[in-house]
């Protein structure tokens, strides 16, 4: 509203849009009149004649005419208040006659002899009204004459029964009014007053398909263009007075009452309420309330039935009333503060009846919201708003805020008060705490901002110097709470001293430690900083505890919350951050390195993966860098400093070993059938399987020098980079390790892992255990992709196929020769051992494929069994001295033996065969002995060795024997072979 000054305070009951502040002290007049016409001094025109315009800002006497004798009616207002009294409020030293004058002549008008008259006597309370109402004569005159029109033969007519604006509407005509435009706008008025009584904010809900309504809304629009005729025989009048009666005569429960409902509609009854109480304030200085209040209320109260209000609202309303004018007179009569506190009081009591309607609870909720809201707007910074001179104030501002909030936790439905993340329980004392925190931080970021800690000459300034002058100030502001602030807050919550301490101590503490987190070293200046931070600390604890003398629990509740600023702590806290803003950094060259990584060496002399490089140098920096630091170092925070680098290099040994599976190189095994012994294959085979897995789509090396044979793939050759990076990191793990072990400066507990680390142990044990894993991985990957992609085609594609004398193993012999040369120039010598062990066992299995999984191409006869014995006998001595006898011997005998099993089945005749085959397939199908005609399952175990079935079986089928083809063909039902070809 236009009378709410203040610009931070919102308005609680909402925007009536179209409707003006002087509108509704217009309505707030012409309803406390009408209500009041049967009271002493409200009479009719026989009661009192009329008179000019006095210097009363228009208030006005009914009388006969102009230059008419006064006749007064009614006696003199009563000049003392027991309710000023028991508010708190001033009496006005005045008398009620010079009041008049002094009034009077501030204006500047000259007296008439009527109005000297007036003037020496007191006024009537319709004379105050009038005057606080504004009412011109025009506008009362109207009034009285719409009233007596109205009450023609019904003087016993009730004002509640009366729809105000209707019958303004229905008994004023144009030529009352100066000119049409003014009664065009008075028009407009009362049809908005009417649209929003009955309309907008009905107190009995609108159906939206209400006939009477629609009629009425299109009455009200129409009237926006130009003014409705109201005569007599206005078929417009006829159907607006039809439509605005029935509306207004509905009631909730449907039966026949006196009562019109066109005023009683929230909010439109509140807006037009605190119009007319407003009436209260004296209009010349409104932080001043008339002496005659008490009676002037008892008046007022005669339009609640009209309105709708109760004591309930009355009371919240002349509260917000009271706590507004404080506000908007610029909060500069203290007791209009203590005032609107003291009627909160009864409005609390109020809210605690259990008989409380929707739209008192809403409106309760609006009002407390918002004075909770402008409270705390100042209590939340009580130290910017207040100082030793307007502690009053605070005093006032203070339990009102307390109070709204209780109300509202207790007292509103679905209303929440949270506290600290938690639901309060103590509703005062927690709403102080908040206050008292919010309000210190707040000081204290006022400091920090005085200092220029976040501006430009924060980088030219000592961090020492700035913390110094910080810690002294803050002393200061702790005194300053302590002298003038605590004894009010302690009235509300006992703890007051505690929190402020604990408040300081948090903000100093949070500042202390962003700062010395910042720095990588402890000087003497950091030392002093330090102690004169000790210092603080035990002001603010003292500060507890004489602010917590008679309360012991809760100085020891609110102690807890007290974190020491222990200087071990703090240096603790420093490498800790140090370790955690290294880590980080750790994470991100883990991140560039796995997306640049090509696994082909930067440099010759170090055949390894730069990003190896790169993970290896900045773990050593960071142990060499976290030793430097001047300070006793906790186990602790070295594990914390190895653990993080020791999950860096244990992700990066799974990226490394990240290169697929042996399964990846297999190929697919042909299925069984009898061998076909006069079927030859066409060369076009082997000339199509000479051209297939040769070239490789990997890209080339950056530099031309580490492009190696092209009878290795360059993705096996990148294999073998990887290979050579887990040893790298092998040997630089040991050396940081050591690194690690011979520092000094360790402190390490009693029983610490200190004893395992003397008995040998690694800070980095899961790392090399993941290198161990990782190294078998890779191997395994790099030799079944040497043997089964790089060498497919001169040993399974084309050994011993199609003739077994013609297609023998030396070429294969000689490129898997060439092979282990080159593996042994590109692999380190460390990882060369666990390479060639792989190799070897791919080269077994490759061979074993070849005898009992070679497919259509390949057929053996008994005989055949002296050359695959030479043959494989080549292959274990080229393994053998290969490396310089890098493989065992013994390692690779043992692993050769099961190859050699198979060869010498291929020895034995087709007849042993189907004797062994029988008994070991009986055995592994549960069956004691062989019946005639009885059907044995094909076995498929996939574990090859002479005592296996399944690998009997397909020496069978390999078999170039009619024999062979008949066993298979009569148990099997095995089909014989076809010969390939390439389409």
């Amino acid at each position: 509203m236009d009378s709410d000054s203040a610009s931070d305070l919102i308005y609680p009951f909402g925007r009536l849009d179209g409707v003006f502040s002087d509108d509704f002290l217009e309505a707030a007049g012409e309803i406390f009149f009408t209500a009041c016409r049967s009271s002493p001094g409200f009479g009719g025109r026989s009661a009192a004649t009329k008179h000019n315009t006095s210097a009363d800002n228009g208030a006005e006497v009914i009388g006969s005419g102009p230059g008419s004798p006064v006749k007064w009616s009614g006696v003199g207002m009563a000049v003392t208040s027991r309710l000023k009294r028991a508010l708190g409020l001033k009496m006005v030293k005045k008398s009620p006659p010079s009041r008049r004058a002094s009034m009077s002549g501030s204006s500047g008008m000259v007296f008439t002899e009527a109005q000297a008259a007036r003037a020496r006597r007191p006024m009537t309370a319709a004379e105050v009204m009038r005057r606080q109402l504004r009412m011109t004569e025009e506008s009362d005159n109207r009034l009285r004459k719409a009233l007596t029109r109205t009450l023609v033969g019904k003087t016993s007519r009730k004002a509640e029964a009366i729809i105000l604006p209707l019958e303004l509407l229905r008994h004023l005509k144009p030529s009352e009014f100066n000119d049409a435009e003014e009664f065009h706008q008075w028009q407009r008025r009362k049809l908005k007053i009417l649209e929003e009584g009955i309309l907008l904010h009905p107190s009995v809900p609108l159906e939206k398909t209400d006939s009477f309504a629609a009629e009425l809304r299109d009455i009200i629009q129409s009237s926006e263009a130009k003014a409705i005729e109201t005569g007599k025989n206005s078929e417009t009048m006829k159907i607006l007075c039809h439509c605005v009666i029935s509306l207004a005569s509905r009631s909730l429960d449907g039966k026949q009452t006196d009562l019109c409902h066109w005023a009683d509609g929230y909010p439109l009854n509140v807006y037009i309420y605190i119009a007319l109480l407003h009436s209260v304030f004296d209009i010349k200085d409104e932080t001043v309330v008339l002496d005659e209040v008490d009676e002037l209320l008892e008046l007022i109260k005669k339009t609640w039935l009209m309105l709708g209000i109760n004591r309930s609202i009355h009371n919240l309303s002349l509260f917000w009333l009271f706590f507004k004018q404080y506000v908007g007179t610029g909060e500069v009569e203290s007791d209009l503060l203590g005032a609107s506190l003291m009627i909160l009081n009864e409005v609390a009591d109020d809210a605690k009846r259990v008989e409380k309607d929707d739209v008192y609870i809403k409106m309760l909720a609006c009002v407390l919201n918002v004075v909770k809201g402008w409270c705390e707007k100042r209590l939340l910074d009580y130290h910017a708003n207040f100082d030793r001179g307007t502690t009053r104030i605070m005093e006032n501002i203070l339990p009102l805020a307390v109070s709204a909030t209780k109300i509202l936790a207790e007292d509103i439905p679905c209303y929440v008060c949270v506290e600290r993340g938690e639901i309060a329980d103590d509703l005062s004392g927690n709403t102080v705490d908040q206050y008292i925190q919010s309000s210190i931080r707040n000081a204290f970021a006022k400091m920090l901002e005085d200092q220029n800690i976040n501006g430009k000459n924060q980088e030219t300034r000592e961090v020492s110097e700035v913390l110094m002058k910080l810690t002294r100030e803050t002393e200061e502001l702790a005194a300053k709470e302590k002298d003038i602030f605590t004894p009010i807050l302690k009235k509300w919550n006992q703890r007051a001293a505690g929190v402020v301490s604990v408040t300081l101590h948090s903000c100093y503490g949070t500042l202390l430690n962003r700062y010395l987190t910042g720095t990588c070293s402890f000087t003497k200046e950091a030392v002093l900083v330090l102690q004169r931070a000790g210092k603080l600390e035990k002001v603010l604890i003292q500060m507890m505890v004489d602010g917590s003398e008679s309360d012991e629990d809760g100085f020891k509740d609110i102690n807890k919350e007290i974190v020491s600023y222990d200087v071990d702590s703090i240096i603790r806290r420093l490498l800790k951050q140090w370790i955690q803003d290294r880590l980080k950094k750790g994470k991100e060259i883990i991140k560039q390195s796995k997306e640049s990584e090509t696994w082909y060496p930067k440099y010759k002399s170090e055949p390894y993966a730069h990003s190896a490089v790169e993970l290896v140098r900045f773990a050593t920096e960071a142990v060499e860098s976290f030793f430097e630091i001047p300070a006793n170092i906790p186990e602790s925070l070295v594990y914390d400093l190895t653990d993080g680098l020791g999950l860096f290099f244990q992700d990066y040994i799974k990226f490394v070993a990240s290169c697929g599976s042996k399964q990846n190189y297999l190929p697919t095994l042909p299925p069984l059938t009898r061998c076909s012994p006069d079927s030859k294959f066409t060369r076009l085979w082997k000339i199509a399987s000479c051209n297939v897995g040769v070239n490789d789509s990997d890209e080339k090396p950056p530099d031309a020098e580490n492009s190696f044979n092209p009878s290795i793939s360059r993705g096996t050759q990148r294999l073998y980079i990887r290979l050579n990076t887990l040893q790298y990191l092998i040997s630089q793990l040991h050396s940081i390790d050591k690194t690690l072990s011979l520092s000094q400066n360790v402190i390490y507990l009693a029983k610490s892992r200190k004893r395992n680390k003397q008995l040998g142990s690694s800070y980095f044990e899961h790392c090399q255990s993941a290198i161990q894993v990782a190294f078998q991985q890779v191997s395994e990957v790099a030799a079944y992709r040497l043997i089964f992609h790089d060498s497919s085609t001169v040993f399974y594609g084309s050994l011993y196929a199609d003739d077994v004398m013609n297609a023998r193993i030396r070429p294969a012999l000689r490129t898997l020769k060439q092979n282990l040369a080159i593996l042994c120039e590109i692999v380190t010598n460390g990882a060369q051992v666990i390479a060639l062990k792989e190799v070897m066992k791919a080269s077994f299995e490759a061979y074993l494929m070849v005898l009992l999984s070679g497919g259509s191409s390949r057929a053996f006869s008994r005989s055949d069994h002296i050359i695959i014995e030479e043959d494989f006998r080549d292959l274990k001595k080229l393994l053998c001295t290969c490396g310089e006898g890098l493989i065992v011997e013994d390692v690779l005998e043992r692993e050769a033996e099961m190859v050699e099993g198979v060869v010498a089945l291929m020895s034995e005749s087709t007849e042993q065969l189907i004797e062994h085959f029988n008994i070991v397939a009986c055995e592994a199908s549960g069956i004691a002995f062989m019946v005639e005609g009885q059907k044995l399952p094909i076995p498929q175990t996939g574990k090859w060795n002479r005592s296996d079935p399944d690998t009997i079986l397909r020496i069978l089928c390999h078999r170039n024997e009619e024999g062979a083809n008949q066993f298979l063909k009569k148990t099997f039902q095995l089909p014989k072979r076809r010969a390939s070809r390439i389409v």
